[in-house]
């Protein structure tokens, strides 16, 4: 697969390879009692269409954790068991196939010209965030998102603050223009100091942004992830394996045809696509839930320092911006340790608080 194995940072949530395909339709609400373990891997009416979703955890009284996976076009369903197994113990984590990749895509094919809008990706998380907090029996969930999906999880978290406990992000995506903006001089320079004649020529040839090529990002993106790995400490071996059942041809196929689908539709054909329109401050600054942003100091796709400028302009009942050492844009495990410690040491049991403060809703 030719970047089944590049996931947007920390963004990754725990499914069960056992169950992953053991019931793919609907069922009725599950009543969720403490000490009981959940483990669903399904398809769930959202937005009018099936959307794959998996939830597991070890003990339903723990709080829910939504996680919104990036690219966009890269679910990380895939990969989830052995990254996180030990996330459930402390949460019960939601994994979701957005509109327009894994098996949301190959259960609904978009039609000739269909297109992705952040607007209707922003619609079906705050249905998924409802569902789950009705079937779980919940009264809020906990936001995370990393790289694309911090942008549609900011949105998110504006359009229906209600739903919310937290917010944590990673490698935020704020503002499209101002990332390529510093991204591109970065990689540059990084390029002309190692005297690489090859990259310094491709990047010279595209010109600084904004683009209209379609290919601009991913030129920038395969020369700024080589920078990046020369100064991080990559993820383990064998990571990034699919699980049995997400191994198939069948659900490659589907997996590879959405990503560049959902590529596509990110970058537009002309300059003027889902990505290029990203400005958040546009939604407006203040968060109605804590704000927790953590950020790769060798990030070339989000840069520290645009990241930074977002988060010192947000307000919020608690803010921290945390920066990771050695670490760029993709996954590795400091950025996956520190999103961990993160949820568990300011997050948990200020969820934990919430959900038993008042009544959960009732599931339709």
């Amino acid at each position: 697969m030719k970047r089944f194995g590049i996931i947007a940072a920390a963004l990754i949530a725990l499914s069960s390879p056992a169950a992953a395909f053991a019931a793919e339709t609907a069922s009725p609400s599950l009543a969720c009692r403490a000490g009981q373990a959940v483990d669903e891997a399904r398809f769930v009416q959202i937005g009018g269409i099936q959307q794959w979703m998996t939830i597991s955890g070890r003990d339903c009284a723990n709080p829910v954790l939504l996680i919104v996976h990036g690219g966009p076009g890269n679910p990380n369903t895939p990969f989830a068991q052995s990254l996180f197994g030990d996330w459930t113990k402390d949460f019960t984590v939601i994994q979701w196939d957005q509109r327009g990749s894994g098996k949301t895509y190959g259960a609904n094919k978009p039609a000739e010209g269909e297109a992705l809008t952040m607007d209707r990706l922003t619609q079906d998380g705050v249905e998924v965030a409802r569902y789950v907090r009705a079937h779980l029996g919940k009264r809020k969930v906990i936001l995370m998102g990393g790289s694309w999906g911090s942008a549609l999880a900011v949105n998110m978290a504006m359009a229906a603050p209600d739903l919310f406990h937290a917010y944590v992000g990673t490698g935020q995506l704020a503002n499209y223009q101002d990332d390529v903006r510093v991204g591109y001089a970065k990689t540059l320079d990084l390029a002309r100091a190692a005297g690489d004649a090859d990259s310094v020529g491709k990047l010279e040839a595209l010109g600084a942004p904004p683009w209209t090529n379609p290919r601009a990002f991913g030129i920038l993106r395969r020369v700024g992830r080589k920078y990046e790995a020369l100064a991080t400490e990559p993820p383990p071996k064998g990571w990034f394996a699919p699980a049995p059942g997400y191994d198939t041809p069948a659900y490659e196929a589907n997996y590879e045809a959405g990503e560049d689908y959902s590529f596509l539709q990110f970058v537009g054909l002309a300059g003027d696509g889902m990505g290029p329109k990203i400005d958040l401050r546009q939604l407006g600054t203040r968060f109605a839930m804590p704000v927790y942003l953590l950020q790769g100091e060798v990030d070339l796709v989000t840069p520290l320092e645009v990241s930074r400028a977002y988060f010192d302009d947000i307000a919020a009942p608690k803010k921290e911006f945390i920066p990771l050492a050695r670490t760029g844009h993709d996954p590795n495990r400091t950025m996956l340790d520190a999103q961990l410690d993160v949820l568990q040491t300011r997050v948990r049991a200020e969820a934990m608080a919430g959900d038993a403060g008042g009544a959960a809703p009732v599931a339709p």
